[in-house]
């Protein structure tokens, strides 16, 4: 139970700041919002495993409250989906590819370098 309870914690932070910051940025026909905190939630995610797998300091707790909880409330998948649907529903093909491309490869090199930095960390 006592798990369950930091992925809420976790989540429920992460969530409240996916949508402040989603709120703030999306202002414009690109969901710029989406797009950062997915790479930001990359990037930490990346620091906080490759961490906690090379200092073997941090803690399964700590892991599931920042990684599991933070890291699942903040990035959005669902989001995402959803504005690829918008644009596919738009006609709006460039920007469609723009944003899922630039998501996979942004997110993915965001995980890396996080992971490459929890090296000297």
């Amino acid at each position: 139970m006592k798990n369950v309870l930091l992925v809420f914690l976790g989540g429920g932070f992460g969530s409240a700041l996916r949508y402040l910051i989603s709120k703030t940025i999306n202002t414009s026909q690109f969901p710029y919002g989406t797009l950062i905190v997915n790479c930001l939630g990359c990037l930490l995610i990346g620091l906080v495993l490759g961490y906690a797998v090379k200092s073997n300091t941090l803690s399964q707790n700590y892991t599931l409250l920042i990684a599991t909880g933070f890291c699942g409330g903040f990035t959005t998948f669902s989001s995402f989906a959803f504005e690829n649907q918008a644009f596919l529903k738009s006609g709006d093909f460039t920007l469609l590819a723009l944003y899922t491309i630039g998501s996979i490869i942004i997110g993915f090199s965001a995980v890396f370098l996080g992971l490459y930095i929890s090296k000297y960390i």
